[in-house]
């Protein structure tokens, strides 16, 4: 049987910022309706996921597997 592929952390400072912010919209577009108590725009979920990267609480991690990236929390 063939071994699994890990995933591969990105390191944040590796993509420019258009692709950055394209990864972090296509995230935000994909995490679904849960607003919490209070709803915010797209454009605020997508600044707080930018926060989140720049401040190390969440990361960008590969899956080769499946080709797809994500944004993980730490």
């Amino acid at each position: 049987m063939a071994k699994r592929a890990e995933p591969v952390r990105i390191p944040v400072q590796a993509l420019d910022e258009e692709t950055l912010r394209g990864l972090v919209e296509s995230f935000v577009n994909r995490e679904g309706t849960d607003y919490g108590r209070v709803e915010q725009s797209f454009e605020a979920k997508v600044a707080d996921v930018m926060h989140q990267l720049e401040r190390g609480e969440a990361e960008i991690v590969f899956d080769p597997e499946t080709e797809s990236v994500t944004i993980l929390p730490l």
